[in-house]
C-alpha cells in the first residue's frame, strides 16, 4: 500500500470516528478517559454530522464580543497565537492554575495581557449543551481566530479541525517560547522556526498587528531619546507623541493602537506604518530597520495588500496545524478551564 493510499485510509477513519453523534462521541471519549489515542490528522467538515451548527455558534458569539467591543478581535487572535507557540494549538493557554497544577496564564507574555478568556467560556458553555464532549477548545480557539479577522474586514479561510486538548501546560515554555515586544529579527526568526515556522511567517503574521492594542510597558523602549534620530524608518513626532502618552508615574498600563491610522479594521496598513517610522512594538519596526529580507517583504505587502492576505491566510493555516502531544495523548475538554 502506498503512503499517499495510507494517509487517505487514516483520515478517512478519524472522519468517521470524529463524525459520531454527539451522545456516543460523549461516550466514546469517556470510555477512554478522555484519551482516545487516534493520532488522527486536522481535516475539513470534522464536525459535518457530529456537530454541523459549531461553526456558526462560534462565529455569532465572535460577532457579539467583536460588536461589543472592537478591540476583542485582536485578543481572540492573539489568543490563538499564544497557544499554537507552546507545544502546539492544543488550548494549554486557558488551563487555569489549581493547588497542584500550573498553567500558563500567569506567565510574563500572558499575565495581565491575554484578554478574551471569557468569550471562548461561552461558546464552550453552549456547544456543550448542543454537542457535548464533541468540538475541542483547541478548534474554538482556531475558529473564533478566523472569525475575528473575518470580522475586522480581512480574509476568511477554512479553519482545519481536529484538534484535541491538552491535558498538561507549560509555564516555562510559554516564558521561553514566545516572541517578546523588544525582539530582534533574529530572535523573532529563531522563535518561528524553533516551532516550524519560516522567516516568511513570521512577516505575514506580524501584520496581526494591524488591530489591537499594546500597553505603554511593551514599547517602552522606542521611548529612549537615544532611540530617536534621523534615518529612513524614524518618525520622531510619532515617537514624541508615544512619550507624551507614557510619561509621568504609573502611565507603563495606559495602551495605544498597534496601528493608529485604521486600528480596527484588519488592512495592509500596519506595513505602511513601518516604511513610515510608526511601527509601535521594537519587535514591529525591526523588520524594516534590521534585516534586508523582511524588509522586502514589507515592501511586497505595502505595495499589495492581497499579497498579504493570501499569505497571512497561508500562515494562519500552518500555524494552525502545529502540532502536539495532545493529538495522541489529549481530550475533549467540557470546560475548557479545567482537565476533565
Amino acid at each position: 500500500m502506498s503512503q499517499n493510499m495510507a494517509m487517505q485510509l487514516v483520515t478517512l477513519f478519524c472522519v468517521m470516528i470524529l463524525n459520531l453523534t454527539s451522545v456516543f462521541a460523549t461516550t466514546v471519549n469517556e470510555g477512554y478517559g478522555g484519551d482516545i489515542n487516534t493520532g488522527c490528522p486536522l481535516g475539513a467538515d470534522i464536525y459535518q454530522y457530529s456537530c454541523p451548527q459549531a461553526e456558526a455558534i462560534i462565529f455569532s458569539w465572535v460577532e457579539q464580543a467583536v460588536s461589543s467591543d472592537p478591540r476583542m478581535a485582536a485578543s481572540l487572535l492573539r489568543l490563538h497565537f499564544h497557544d499554537c507557540f507552546v507545544n502546539g494549538c492544543d488550548a494549554s493557554v486557558l488551563l487555569d492554575d489549581t493547588h497542584d497544577f500550573v498553567g500558563e496564564k500567569t506567565a510574563a507574555p500572558n499575565l495581565n495581557s491575554l484578554r478574551g478568556f471569557e468569550v471562548i467560556n461561552e461558546i464552550k458553555s453552549e456547544l456543550e449543551l448542543v454537542c457535548p464532549q464533541t468540538v475541542s477548545c483547541a478548534d474554538i480557539l482556531a475558529t473564533a481566530a478566523r472569525d475575528s479577522v473575518l470580522l475586522s474586514g480581512g480574509p476568511t479561510w477554512e479553519v482545519q479541525m481536529g484538534r484535541k486538548d491538552s491535558i498538561t501546560a507549560s509555564k516555562v515554555g510559554a516564558n521561553n517560547n514566545i516572541p517578546g515586544p523588544n525582539s530582534t529579527v533574529d530572535v523573532l526568526v529563531s522563535k518561528f522556526e524553533n516551532v516550524g515556522l519560516t522567516l516568511q511567517d513570521m512577516v505575514a503574521l506580524s501584520g496581526a498587528h494591524t488591530i489591537g492594542k499594546a500597553r505603554c510597558s511593551t514599547f517602552s523602549s522606542r521611548l529612549q531619546s537615544n532611540s530617536i534620530s534621523d534615518g529612513p524608518y524614524v518618525d520622531v513626532e510619532f515617537v514624541a507623541s508615544l512619550q507624551q502618552l507614557c510619561s509621568g508615574q504609573g502611565n507603563s498600563n495606559r495602551i495605544a493602537h498597534l496601528d493608529l491610522t485604521t486600528p480596527a479594521t484588519f488592512d495592509n496598513q500596519y506595513y505602511v506604518n513601518l516604511l513610515s517610522g510608526e511601527g509601535l512594538l521594537p519587535s514591529d519596526q525591526t523588520l524594516v530597520s534590521g534585516n534586508d529580507q523582511t524588509r522586502q517583504i514589507v515592501e511586497t505587502y505595502v505595495e499589495n495588500p492581497f499579497a498579504f492576505f493570501e499569505d497571512f491566510k497561508i500562515s494562519m493555516i500552518r500555524m494552525g496545524s502545529l502540532g502536539s502531544d495532545a493529538q495522541s495523548n489529549g481530550q475533549i475538554r467540557r470546560d475548557c478551564r479545567t482537565i476533565n
